[in-house]
């Protein structure tokens, strides 16, 4: 009996052992293992003292704390869209006030010595962000450098309280959505995960045009943009001509159209075995 026991006891381990495997799941990989996400690119900023980040972190307990029960008081009492109706556009980032530029980071090609632009993100008389500045294909004389002439505007990381790296769930939508007045130029515009005229136009581009690149290479195998992972979004001034600038953003938001049945507009081949497809 104490065997029989025993041996019902040891079954129903390995069954409850074999149900946790066949339940559990891991990340699906879109890309390839990066082992520096900067691409060499290092943080040329003095890092505080020990004394500094202690009061740092002190200082910012508090909006901490706040954001804290703010996240677990809408996983409570939130309540989730659950419909999404066409033409009606959920604001991402709106540019109102001074507050709204400290969700970016402005760079360029002279922040890294690789060239001379410059460029700087600042409200326009109307009040909206305005990103703008001068493209420079002047090359730095160190034997290194083969292209110049590039600025660039991305968000920060999303992050949640008590700086926790977490994730925009794009998932339900399929279009990005942009109110801006340009001047002409091409701008790139790169959706990060783990890519006008004198007037105001609204800009519509679906996700399914997107396409795969990393560290401004476009990579062979391609694939749909991961839109439960996105981190940051950027905007980036780079033509092969120089001169001033000026793109000027009211908000940037996101739609999803029913009518867009896209999901990726981009052919695959296969390639040779033995040639790379990275």
């Amino acid at each position: 009996m104490a065997r029989l026991v025993k041996n019902i006891v040891s079954n129903s381990f390995l069954l409850l052992n074999i149900n946790k495997r066949c339940i559990s799941t891991t990340n699906k990989v879109f890309t390839f293992h990066e082992s520096d996400e900067k691409g060499g690119y290092k943080d040329t900023r003095p890092y505080p003292s020990f004394t500094e980040r202690i009061k740092m972190g002190f200082n910012g307990l508090k909006t901490e704390i706040a954001m804290w029960k703010e996240e677990i008081r809408d996983q409570f009492e939130g309540d989730p869209v659950m419909v999404f109706r066409p033409g009606e556009v959920d604001v991402v980032w709106r540019f109102q006030d001074k507050s709204s530029l400290d969700q970016w980071i402005v760079t360029s090609d002279q922040d890294h010595k690789e060239g001379f632009s410059s460029c700087s993100l600042t409200l326009s008389n109307c009040g909206k962000g305005l990103f703008s500045g001068e493209l420079s294909m002047r090359k730095p004389r160190d034997g290194r450098v083969k292209r110049a002439g590039y600025c660039n505007i991305k968000t920060i990381r999303a992050r949640k309280s008590f700086k926790r790296e977490t994730y925009l769930d794009w998932t339900p939508y399929n279009m990005l959505v942009m109110k801006i007045r340009g001047d002409g130029r091409s701008y790139l515009l790169n959706v990060h995960t783990k890519g006008g005229g004198p007037y105001w136009q609204i800009v519509k581009i679906p996700f399914s045009r997107f396409f795969l690149g990393s560290k401004g290479r476009i990579q062979d195998c391609q694939c749909a943009i991961p839109l439960q992972q996105v981190v940051s979004f950027s905007i980036t001034a780079t033509e092969r001509y120089a001169g001033e600038f000026s793109l000027e953003i009211d908000y940037i938001g996101l739609e999803h159209d029913p009518s867009h049945t896209e999901e990726f507009a981009y052919e695959m081949y296969a390639l040779p075995k033995g040639v790379a497809n990275t």
